[in-house]
């Protein structure tokens, strides 16, 4: 691969009515090729890496971007389209994702591009025990096809066993590096090694984000910036399609008590609505940084779910994200509580050195599975 650095200048003009963010990219001659561009792909668009309103204009050496983003933390990656063309290291490796506090005043900031990654040539770390049951499973109330992972138990083909499942979002990020776009959960790896120290083994399935689409899969309601809106279609579709083409596919438990649901963010939100949505269906809800902050609504909707089925909530959060995630957890515990459930049904964890991010989350998953799954109900 060939080393470069691009710089970036991002400058902010204040206005009374609006505040404006402008990226200059200056970059040498000739390191983009012909029909070639710089996106930025952040939390303020969905993390599309090749959305053409975040295409970035100009020449060979000068590209510029201007947009609207509301004040608040920012995190963002450049791409030339799409994740396998992100950002990196001058020798081709990932990076954290940026971030940045904007304050919605006079600003400049001055960063650098060392290289990208060369996606296409990575070599895939999902385990052997871990396969693509397909890349166009069909959700008929969404009205969209979804990649489906599954992980199996490294005995589940020499015993007969049937086994407890987990249901997880944003599949590109839990097995394999190769496909991820932020780092991956290495799930199959943690649950391979816990297998050999003694546990009895669980069935993921994961089911890919529809990136664009990503917001509007997760999110019950609409925000009126973000989107949203189809997050109950998504839940139905999983609820009634998905698992039980999974229950049918595969020696599961499918009782509730045997059934879990994860995610981290927006898959956070969308795995506490669909655990207090269906609590005859799952059992173990995980939710990881969960996006409390995209609608009031998440807590009108919790406040009027009784608890009517045992269920277990374990959550999670570092302390270094986004300011007020601690306060918006606990008030949706304080919530639940007032619906029903105990103090012994939810676990909470708050982590000094927590950040948004799939290394945080990779190392956290452990500890939800092993509360969930082997310290729960139903083992």
């Amino acid at each position: 691969m060939r080393a470069f650095i691009t710089y970036v200048y991002i400058t902010v003009f204040p206005c009374v009515l609006l505040s404006q963010l402008t990226f200059v990219v200056k970059s040498y001659q000739g390191e983009l090729k012909d029909n070639e561009h710089i996106y930025i792909a952040g939390n303020f668009q969905g993390w599309n890496p090749g959305d053409d309103k975040y295409a970035m204009t100009g020449s060979d050496t000068f590209y510029t971007l201007t947009f609207n983003p509301d004040p608040g933390r920012l995190e963002f990656k450049f791409t030339r389209g799409d994740w396998a063309r992100v950002e990196g290291t001058a020798d081709g490796k990932s990076i954290p994702n940026r971030k940045y506090n904007y304050p919605g005043g006079l600003d400049t900031l001055v960063l650098e591009i060392s290289g990208w990654e060369d996606r296409e040539g990575m070599v895939s770390t999902a385990a052997s025990n871990v396969m693509v049951w397909t890349d166009s499973f069909y959700f008929p109330k969404l009205d969209r096809y979804r990649r489906i992972w599954v992980y199996l138990p490294p005995d589940y083909e020499t015993s007969e066993e049937h086994y407890p499942v987990l249901y997880m979002h944003d599949g590109q990020n839990i097995f394999d590096a190769a496909t991820s776009y932020a780092g991956e959960w290495e799930v199959d790896e943690t649950l391979n090694a816990l297998f050999e120290a003694g546990d009895d083994g669980c069935i993921v399935v994961a089911i890919d984000n529809g990136g664009d689409e990503r917001v509007d899969d997760y999110a019950p309601w609409e925000h009126k910036k973000y989107g949203g809106g189809r997050g109950d279609a998504y839940i139905h579709d999983l609820v009634y399609t998905l698992k039980p083409d999974m229950d049918r596919t595969f020696r599961t438990k499918p009782e509730s008590e045997y059934t879990g649901i994860m995610g981290s963010s927006m898959g956070g939100l969308i795995s506490l609505f669909a655990g207090l949505a269906h609590q005859d269906v799952f059992g173990k809800v995980g939710v990881f940084s969960p996006s409390y902050w995209f609608s009031d609504e998440l807590y009108v909707f919790a406040g009027d779910r009784k608890m009517t089925c045992p269920q277990r909530i374990y959550t999670v959060a570092g302390r270094r994200e986004d300011a007020g995630i601690e306060r918006l957890i606990k008030k949706m515990e304080k919530t639940l509580l007032r619906n029903g459930y105990r103090n012994t049904d939810m676990e909470t964890i708050l982590c000094d050195d927590g950040t948004h991010s799939e290394w945080f989350w990779a190392r956290e998953f452990t500890g939800a599975y092993l509360w969930l799954f082997e310290d729960g109900f139903g083992q």
